[in-house]
C-alpha cells in the first residue's frame, strides 16, 4: 500500500541565550565555539572536554565574565575559542553518486573518503551525497561547485567542524539529524555566510545573488555588505543578492499532492496550482530524507510523470517555486520501484552483473 508523507516543521531547539532547555552544544559565533551550560558543568571539566586540558579554565572564566567557575548560570551561552579546541583531521564520505562527479579532477567511487580542500565538480546531469561523521549530510544537485574548506571533528566531543564554500549551484544539508548538537558547520558563498546550528537547510549561488532557505531549525546569515547579522527561522528563505541588498519571505507550503499512479509514462502524480507558485520543483530519491536523488525536473505542469531508478522503495518529492525563486516546502509520497524477474520458488534472477533482473514499465 502507497503511504503518503506529509512533511511537519519540527524547531529542534532554541537557541536564545539564558534558555534552560537547552544543554547542547550549539555552533559557532564568530571565532567561537558556543556551549549552552547545563546543571552540574563546570568550567574545568568543559575545558578537558574540549580544549583536552582543564587549564584553560582560566582563559574561559575570563572570557565569558564568569564569577564561580563551579556554579555556571544553567543555559548561559559559554563561548570556546575555536583555537583552544582539540581538533583532528575529518573525512566526508560518499554515500550516493550518479552522473559526471569530479573529485580534484578524479573520478568518484561509493564509500569513497573526502578530506579538507578537496574539491567537487558536479555535472549537467548528477547528483552526489557526502556524509560526515555526526551523520550530517550534504546533497549536491546538478551543476554544482563546492570546497571543503575546513573538515575537521572535535578530538574528544564527537562533533564536526565544517566550512563548505559554495562557489555555484546548490547544496541542501541536514546538520546533526541526530540533535547532539553541532560544533561548527557554515555555507560560504561569493556574497554571504550561513551559520547552521542543527538545522535542514538549502543554499543556492547564482551569479547575481545567493539564497538560503531554513525547513528546521535555526540559521544564522551574514553578508559582506550587512554590520548585523540576521537569522532566518523555519519556513522563511532570505535573497542577498550581490549589490548587497537582502530580503526575506515566507517559503510556500507542500503541494496537496495526490499519490502516485501508473500512468502512460511511468509513475505520475498531480495536484492543484499552488498560489505564488511559478513552477514545480520535481525529485525521485532513494530516501525518504531526500538525500539521494535519482532524477529532478522543473515544470509549470500540475500533472508530472517519473520513473524509478531501480528496485525498492522509492520516493517523489513536489515542491513550489516562487516568482523571486525562493523554493517551498515539499509534498512527498512512496511508490514501489522497478519489478524483480522471479523464478518459480519466488527466489530473484540475477544477471551475470550480480543484480536482479528487472521488469521494465511501458
Amino acid at each position: 500500500m502507497l503511504k503518503h508523507l506529509a512533511l511537519a516543521c519540527f524547531t529542534t531547539f532554541s537557541l536564545l541565550a539564558g534558555t534552560t532547555s537547552v544543554a547542547q552544544p550549539s555552533g559557532a559565533e564568530g571565532d567561537d565555539f558556543i556551549y549552552n551550560v547545563r546543571s552540574g558543568d563546570t568550567l574545568s571539566a568543559l575545558s578537558k572536554l574540549y580544549t583536552g586540558q582543564s587549564n584553560h579554565w582560566r582563559t574561559l572564566q575570563s572570557l565569558n565574565n564568569v564569577a564561580d567557575p563551579l556554579a555556571l548560570p544553567i543555559g548561559k551561552a559559554l563561548r570556546i575559542p575555536f583555537s583552544l579546541i582539540a581538533e583532528v583531521p575529518g573525512q566526508a564520505r560518499i554515500s550516493h553518486y550518479s552522473g559526471d562527479i569530479t573529485i580534484n579532477g578524479q573520478r568518484p567511487q561509493t564509500g569513497g573518503m573526502l578530506k579538507e580542500g578537496d574539491s567537487i565538480v558536479v555535472g549537467s546531469n548528477a547528483f552526489l551525497t557526502l556524509q560526515l561523521s555526526d551523520d550530517s549530510t550534504i546533497t549536491l544537485p546538478p551543476s554544482s561547485n563546492l570546497s571543503l574548506k575546513r573538515l575537521r571533528d572535535f578530538t574528544h566531543a564527537g562533533l564536526t567542524d565544517s566550512i563548505i564554500e559554495l562557489e555555484k549551484g546548490e547544496l541542501e544539508t541536514r546538520v546533526a539529524p541526530d540533535h547532539r548538537g553541532v560544533g561548527r558547520f557554515e555555507v560560504h558563498t561569493p556574497v554571504s555566510v550561513t551559520g547552521v546550528r542543527g538545522t535542514d537547510l538549502r543554499v543556492r549561488s547564482h551569479d547575481d545573488r545567493s539564497i538560503t532557505e531554513v525547513i528546521s531549525g535555526r540559521a544564522k546569515l551574514q553578508t559582506d555588505a550587512a554590520n548585523q547579522a540576521m537569522y532566518i527561522k523555519p519556513d522563511q528563505g532570505t535573497i542577498v543578492k550581490a549589490s548587497g541588498e537582502v530580503s526575506t519571505g515566507n517559503l510556500l507550503p507542500a503541494p496537496a499532492m495526490s499519490e502516485p499512479e501508473r500512468g502512460p509514462n511511468g509513475w505520475q502524480v498531480s495536484f492543484p496550482a499552488l498560489p505564488g507558485a511559478d513552477e514545480y520543483l520535481v525529485q525521485v530519491t532513494l530516501d525518504e530524507e531526500g538525500s539521494q536523488i535519482y532524477s529532478r525536473q522543473t515544470t509549470t505542469d500540475t500533472t508530472v510523470s517519473f520513473h524509478a531508478g531501480g528496485t525498492g522503495t522509492h520516493y517523489v518529492r513536489v515542491r513550489g517555486i516562487a516568482a523571486d525563486g525562493l523554493m517551498g516546502r515539499d509534498a512527498v509520497a512512496s511508490f514501489p520501484g522497478q519489478m524483480v524477474l522471479q523464478s518459480s520458488d519466488g527466489s530473484p534472477i540475477m544477471s551475470s552483473f550480480d543484480l536482479p533482473v528487472t521488469l521494465q514499465e511501458y
